[in-house]
This record gives C-alpha cells, sequence and structure tokens, in this order.
C-alpha cells in the first residue's frame, strides 16, 4: 500500500529526490520541485512546484506549518493544514493537528487527524458554447 513504485506518480524519472535528514531543522518557507523526503524538521511552510511534485514524511519527521503539494505521503507530525491537489497517503504513524484537504485520500489504520477532512471536488472543465456560425452562406 505505501511501497508503491515512483511511477505511480508519473512516468517521470527525470526528478531527483532531495534529503532533508534526521536531525536537521529548517526555519522558513521551503519550495521544492520533484521529489522531497523529510526526515528532520521544518518549522514554516512546505510548498510544490509542478504538478507531479511528491513530498514524503518519514516517522521521524516534523513540519510546523502548512503543507501546500499534488502528492503527499505522511508517516510523520504535522502542525498545520494539509493541501494535496492529487493523491493522500496517511501511514499509520502520520499525527496531524490541522485540518487536510485533499483529493484522493488513502488512510491506514493508526493515522490521526486532529482537524477537518475536506474532499476536494476536481474542477469540472467547461465546455465552451458552439459558436453561431448563422445561416450558411453561398459557395
Amino acid at each position: 500500500m505505501f511501497n508503491r513504485k515512483r511511477a505511480e506518480h508519473g512516468n517521470n524519472a527525470s526528478h531527483d529526490t532531495s534529503l532533508i535528514a534526521h536531525g536537521t531543522v529548517i526555519r522558513g518557507d521551503l519550495r521544492f520541485s520533484g521529489a522531497l523526503h523529510l526526515d528532520g524538521r521544518i518549522e514554516g511552510a512546505v510548498l510544490a512546484e509542478g504538478d507531479d511534485a511528491v513530498f514524503t514524511l518519514s516517522e521521524h519527521g516534523q513540519v510546523q506549518g502548512e503543507i501546500r503539494v499534488p502528492h503527499a505521503i505522511i508517516n510523520g507530525q504535522v502542525q498545520g493544514d494539509i493541501h494535496v491537489n492529487q493523491r493522500l497517503e496517511l501511514a499509520p504513524q502520520a499525527r496531524i493537528a490541522g485540518d487536510v484537504h485533499y483529493r484522493t485520500l488513502e488512510m491506514a489504520a493508526g493515522a490521526q487527524v486532529n482537524g477537518r477532512i475536506t474532499h476536494r471536488i476536481a474542477e469540472a472543465q467547461h465546455e465552451l458554447p458552439a459558436p453561431d456560425i448563422g445561416e450558411a452562406m453561398p459557395a
């Protein structure tokens, strides 16, 4: 369930994974593209750039601040709201104190959310009306 290959999140193997190691503390907002694996602590917002970005929070990782990403796998502690445009996976050690907004959610037994869980409806694609051609012109 939580050990799926990265290819499921897109066949974009050109993205490197950035690692923030256990014991590292970042104070301030963090913007990333590609994949980010957090074993340390971020005191600030985690913001993804790009529709295929993936944020992974390990069981040792902590975020104090808002998370705004398209794809996330959470198995650590979050104090703040989470906004996921696509897929959110909450692993058994996930502990969230804040509201969760998602499009697709997978939640394992043991994961905890202390806040609202809100399903984000996909934006409807609007069709433009057919152009008014009027009467056919003679050729």
